[in-house]
């Protein structure tokens, strides 16, 4: 055993220190390789890698800067918080070709124009940054991802001599719309960020920013050049393509119609309500306890985390963080007249939520559309029921 496990060190410190050790011949290709999205929200935006080969050395490795680091204290606080490091990882071409395939994702390759040089640098950089002391970064969705690593080490290779002209069809976009590209509208993935990101990302992206999705890293690669004149992509490759599959959306749990049941409910309830002169406090009491929750935690994400997306999120519009602490008065049959503005509050921050999705200060998740409606005219009732009273 212990012969064993002094072999693995062996071998692990030799091939840690490989990229000293050994010139990359005139015959090594340094590649980036772009993966398609798959199934799951956390691959749904797809990924990229380096990939280095030099078959007279029998080297042939991808580097990546997408792994989690499970052995962080705190993770998932950390992860909420948007202070979760991510690791670059490098693993064996084969392994990292047949998980993709495993997967059923389309892998392209673009060989790029480097001289030996640039990829000995390259390849320098990449094998300094594998060693534990430089292995983490902070991650950033939009702004230091997977992908952005990718094009700031090329560019980095050559003293940012590569230029970056926009692709054919290219069609300026928000980040919104962007992720909106890659998770649909009506899908919970989309939900969630559109109810958790603010109105910072409804802004539009720079062709730069466009690249932190892998799908513009390939596109802008393949139109860009180097020191002005050459092409920065070699030759582009795909290594394997996606088999088409029968894959139907279920709209049936789809949030637009789940929201469109849960508004029913309470449009229901409330037209009985209307009808008997009466209130059902345990609606009331839901509605104010739920979207008080909500909005607390929306204040959570926009101000006591390090998320650049989650800011100036305008959702509190409507789920008010006020309304958990309102909610005794809806045990009283009477309340005061200062709840009776409070609710008059709710109904103009409706308003303004409206307002602001109208003139695009922020885009708001589809699914949401039949509970705002409910929940104006709950708060309408509401109004009109203690005014009687």
């Amino acid at each position: 055993m212990k012969l064993k496990l002094s072999v693995f060190i062996l071998l692990f410190v030799l091939y840690s220190s490989f990229a000293q050790q050994f010139e990359l011949s005139s015959e090594s290709e340094i590649s980036v390789l772009t993966i398609d999205p798959g199934e799951s929200l956390n691959d749904a935006f797809g990924h990229n890698a380096f990939r280095i080969k030099d078959r007279s050395l029998g080297i042939d490795v991808t580097y990546g800067y997408g792994e989690y680091d499970f052995d962080a204290p705190n993770f998932y606080l950390k992860f909420a918080q948007g202070k979760l490091n991510y690791l670059i990882s490098r693993h064996n071409y084969s392994d990292f070709q047949n998980h993709y395939i495993r997967y059923n994702r389309t892998i392209v390759e673009q060989v790029l124009n480097f001289s030996v040089v640039e990829k000995q640098e390259i390849f320098n950089f990449l094998e300094t940054n594998y060693k534990p002391e430089n292995r983490k970064y902070l991650y950033d969705f939009f702004y230091d991802n997977c992908a952005t690593r990718i094009r700031d080490v090329a560019k980095s290779s050559v003293q940012n001599e590569i230029n970056f002209s926009l692709p054919k069809d290219f069609e300026p976009k928000t980040f919104r719309e962007l992720i909106h590209d890659h998770v649909g509208l009506n899908s919970w993935g989309s939900f969630g960020i559109d109810l958790a990101l603010g109105s910072v990302i409804d802004k539009e992206a720079t062709a730069n920013e466009h690249m932190f999705l892998p799908k513009y890293i390939h596109a802008f690669f393949e139109v860009a050049t180097k020191n002005k004149s050459k092409n920065l992509v070699k030759k582009s490759i795909t290594v394997f393509q996606k088999k088409e599959t029968n894959t139907s959306s279920n709209f049936l749990l789809s949030p637009l119609l789940i929201m469109s049941l849960l508004a029913i409910v309470i449009l229901f309830t409330t037209y009985k309500d209307y009808k008997e002169d009466k209130r059902s406090k345990w609606l009331d009491i839901i509605l104010f306890c739920s979207t008080g929750i909500i909005g607390i935690l929306l204040l959570f994400l926009w101000f006591a985390t390090d998320h650049s997306a989650t800011a100036q999120n305008y959702n509190i519009l409507w789920a008010v963080p006020l309304n958990i602490i309102v909610i005794a008065q809806l045990f009283k049959e009477k309340v005061g007249s200062w709840f009776k503005s409070y609710i008059k509050f709710l109904i103009i921050m409706l308003c303004l939520l409206t307002l602001h999705w109208v003139i695009g200060i922020q885009v708001f998740a589809i699914g949401l559309i039949p509970l705002l409606i409910a929940l104006i005219v709950r708060y309408l009732y509401l109004l009109r029921y203690y005014n009687l009273k």
